[in-house]
């Protein structure tokens, strides 16, 4: 049965509701999904704005700046990302009428009811026509907003696959090509945004740029490690530090130059010889009137964690917010602190909870179907294979963990034996990418649904001893 995040497991005590303290597998288990869900709480964007953001008369606060509201003549809020919807909610909430109109692009099923926001469905990793047209319209109003109007842009994870306006002499199928080229070769996001940002007519601060002189307000729920303002969804209102030697670097380090289409490598040379304009970096005139405020990011997720899992008498100790690298080697670390807890009780003692965040990758070398939280959990539980209450959760906050429908999966020391007993091949699952097809049959998938947020993912290693 696959794992569907219900309201945490308590027991009934009397008048009061403590947590289940028996260190069984299946506590432990059902302690990882209560923690994660925890997280996923913690990472609501409509919190995550209110704790940013406030209307108190005519004067709107943020982060103890204050625009009086009386001064703009037109408030528009364009933006993207899988936390768009709810995000917009928020503003809608705090700003209501005063909102003259809105854009925003959004991944396919992450949308809520809007009054006067609309938003426009697309595709995710890969970006498709209809989140062309949905850029265009954002660069349309923006441009046209004028040096008495604010602009509030709303970014969240998945907006630079979301807002592809592809820069002039490269098409929407080349920019595709480039993107899972770049998906496929274990390049992180810092580097896949290097690339896309020169692709792009509205990434690397060319969104200020369209948008000056007006007052520019960017939101940004951070789904990158250090929450650097220029990689969250590519910094469509952000100063760019990367360049395009910086973007042709990327594509050479992995070996992929030779096979991203020709207009894509005559657009970056273009740029290196100075043909083609860089994005503005810091210190241009078009950032004078802008400001970008993040407004959540993983750390939150990680401390809810860390709190949830004292609540149910766990010794937490958090790895790192920074986690990035090849998925499987990151996993074996994780087993490998588990079992030096086992032997020696470093770096603490059981029953404890190890909790990490950030972003992993996955170098593709197979046609099966899984993510990046999967793998990690199968490659996990190859190494813990056998030991007796170890339970290993990864899952990603934005509730779809790659192409999949499964926000993660759940495993512990007799995963591999269960497999076995089924026929299946742990290692195969591996080498092929497809630990979806692997957890499925015995019922390990962590599902959420989409939860209309991204900070990134959350790992988690249980040992009860």
């Amino acid at each position: 049965m696959t794992n569907v995040l219900q309201p945490p497991l308590t027991r009934d005590r009397g008048s009061k509701t403590e947590p289940c303290l028996f260190m069984t597998e299946s506590t432990l288990r059902k302690h990882a999904l209560q923690i994660f869900q925890t997280a996923l709480k913690a990472a609501d964007p409509v919190q995550a704005v209110r704790r940013h953001v406030r209307v108190e008369d005519d004067v709107l606060l943020v982060d103890g700046r204050k625009y009086h509201l009386k001064n703009f003549g037109k408030i528009f809020v364009v933006g993207a990302g899988k936390a768009g919807a709810a995000m917009a909610k928020a503003v809608e909430t705090l700003l209501g009428r005063r909102i003259s109109g809105g854009f925003i692009n959004v991944k396919d099923g992450h949308t809520l009811p809007l009054r006067r926001i609309e938003l426009n469905e697309a595709s995710h990793p890969v970006p498709d026509k209809r989140g062309v047209r949905g850029a265009e319209r954002i660069a349309g109003i923006v441009s046209h907003a004028g040096e008495k109007d604010l602009v509030l842009c709303l970014i969240s994870g998945g907006a630079s696959a979301l807002m592809p306006a592809p820069a002039p002499g490269v098409t929407l199928e080349e920019k595709q090509q480039t993107t899972k080229l770049l998906l496929n070769s274990g390049a992180s996001i810092h580097e896949i945004n290097s690339v896309r940002k020169h692709l792009s007519l509205l990434k690397g601060g060319q969104l200020a740029r369209l948008a000056s002189p007006a007052t520019v307000l960017s939101l940004l729920l951070s789904d990158v490690i250090g929450d650097d303002l220029d990689v969250i969804g590519s910094g469509p209102a952000a100063p760019d530090s990367s360049t395009f030697a910086d973007a042709r670097d990327v594509l050479e380090r992995y070996g992929i130059e030779g096979h991203v289409p020709p207009a894509v490598k005559r657009r970056i040379e273009d740029g290196i010889s100075g043909v083609v304009e860089d994005t503005p970096k810091p210190g241009d005139p078009v950032f004078e009137r802008t400001r970008n405020v993040v407004v959540g990011s993983n750390r939150l997720a990680v401390d809810a964690a860390v709190k949830r899992a004292r609540e149910l008498k766990l010794k937490p100790l958090v790895l790192s917010t920074f986690i990035e690298g090849e998925t499987r080697e990151i996993a074996r670390m994780h087993a490998a602190i588990a079992k030096e807890i086992l032997t020696s009780g470093r770096p603490l003692k059981p029953p404890c909870c190890l909790i990490s965040g950030g972003e992993t990758t996955v170098t593709i070398r197979g046609e099966g179907l899984g993510g990046r939280n999967q793998e990690f959990v199968l490659a996990a539980a190859m190494d813990i294979s056998g030991l007796r209450n170890v339970v290993v959760l990864s899952g990603g906050t934005d509730g779809t963990d790659g192409p999949t429908d499964a926000a993660g999966a759940i495993a512990d020391g007799n995963t591999i034996a269960r497999s076995d007993k089924a026929g299946m091949s742990a290692s195969n699952a591996l080498s092929f990418n497809d630990s979806y097809h692997f957890f499925e049959p015995l019922g390990d998938l962590v599902k959420t649904g989409p939860t209309n947020t991204n900070v990134m993912d959350i790992r988690l290693v249980l040992v009860a001893g």
